[in-house]
């Protein structure tokens, strides 16, 4: 086993208790019916600095020396390393250096600064603010703290196994956001070395953005390799290249890596909200985001482990509105109309005969492809579903109209 032992992993355990709470085990309902098999959600978004990142932190901050202890430590990140990094460094006493990017959002950076950490914003994208904490590192002696590629680490979120056993002693499948693999790394590599106390082995299932998945063609070249990541709203798993020690870990002890879009994300973060009436940032959304698309093929009793719930308000508002479009219940159309009075209080009527909601109208003279007769309406409606989205269109398109979906 390339990662920690099981016996360091025990270790951390006893020095996370110190500062990270036991989080809650709530049951699904509904993801049960959905997979036909009992389904759990380790809600580490309830964790303290909303996400699992206190756990790796504080068990590596914890074990430096008492000299470098006073050099203090750095860190890079735009979110919940850094807040997990400035918290761990308060519970210590250890002066904490933090950068982040110019745009971090400003709830995380509030939050960094109020756990007492200095944060420095530097760069416009996140490898000029790496490059500026390691140069800060070299020229002050700060300990450099990484987000994943560290045993240290890895054994502070492998501790999170020990309580999905507490919580679910007969668990067979457990499923995890990755980034750059620190905490499926420790999750995995606890699970496969308590297999033989357990007496069986525990499925370990990885979920990925797509506009991010460096993982799978990693593990198909046999080494971890660089890819171009396109933007993505899992940005807190939005990372180029698997961590080295954290890919051999994965390589021998996690079962299947899957990957969702965007699309999916949002769609799975509207579940939880409705219903969970958890709020989970998308990153830590993933995994139910693959249940609710069938990418998932499970038998026993399921743990998600929703990884974190840091996100902006103003972001949620989008993604929340995203979601609701992927499930089929918020529906976007234009329609271009002559430019003659009663069109749009016709229009209206057909929508309240199928039971829609209007919920806002935009109007233009100025579309593409209009004639000098016609003007376009954009209306936003709450539907319910797919298939009554399909009737809305439907009797529209019965009345002569040609509603464009999507605006």
């Amino acid at each position: 086993m390339p990662g920690p032992a099981l016996e360091e992993i025990r270790a951390a355990r006893e020095r996370v208790r110190e500062v990270a709470t036991v989080t809650p085990m709530e049951e699904s309902r509904f993801l049960t019916d959905l997979l036909a098999h009992p389904v759990h959600l380790k809600a580490e978004n309830l964790q303290r600095t909303g996400s699992y990142k206190i756990r790796g932190a504080y068990n590596r901050i914890s074990q430096l020396s008492p000299e470098e202890k006073a050099r203090g430590v750095v860190a890079a990140s735009a979110g919940n390393h850094a807040q997990g990094v400035a918290l761990a460094a308060r519970e210590l006493g250890i002066h904490a250096t933090i950068y982040m990017p110019i745009g971090a959002a400003l709830p995380k950076l509030e939050a960094t600064s109020g756990y007492g950490a200095e944060v420095v914003l530097h760069g416009t994208v996140f490898d000029e603010t790496l490059l500026a904490a390691l140069e800060f590192a070299e020229r002050t002696g700060a300990v450099m703290i990484p987000p994943y590629d560290h045993p240290d680490v890895v054994a502070g979120q492998g501790t999170l196994a020990f309580e999905i056993l507490d919580q679910v002693p007969d668990v067979e499948n457990v499923v995890v956001p990755v980034g750059g693999g620190g905490l499926i790394s420790g999750v995995a590599s606890a699970f496969a070395q308590l297999a033989p106390e357990l007496g069986r082995e525990v499925r370990i299932i990885g979920v990925q953005a797509a506009n991010a998945a460096s993982y799978p063609p990693s593990l198909a070249a046999g080494e971890p390799v660089s890819i171009t990541t396109a933007p993505t709203i899992s940005d807190g798993i939005a990372v180029g290249r698997p961590g080295s020690l954290n890919f051999e870990i994965i390589r021998r002890t996690v079962d299947e890596i899957v990957t969702v879009t965007d699309d999916e994300t949002a769609a799975a973060l509207v579940v939880l909200l409705e219903r969970t009436k958890l709020v989970v940032e998308p990153a830590g959304a993933v995994g139910v985001a693959a249940a609710i698309t069938g990418k998932l093929a499970v038998t026993g009793p399921t743990v998600f482990l929703l990884s974190g719930g840091n996100i902006d308000p103003m972001v949620m508002e989008r993604i929340v509105s995203r979601g609701l479009a992927a499930s089929g219940r918020y529906l976007i159309v234009g329609i271009p109309l002559p430019d003659r009075p009663g069109q749009l209080a016709t229009i209206a009527d057909l929508i309240a005969d199928a039971n829609a909601n209007v919920v806002e109208v935009l109007h233009t003279r100025h579309g593409n492809g209009l004639q000098i007769t016609e003007v376009e309406i954009e209306i936003h409606m709450e539907t319910r579903g797919p298939t009554h989205a399909e009737h809305v269109l439907d009797q529209l398109r019965a009345a002569g109209y040609r509603p464009r979906v999507g605006g």
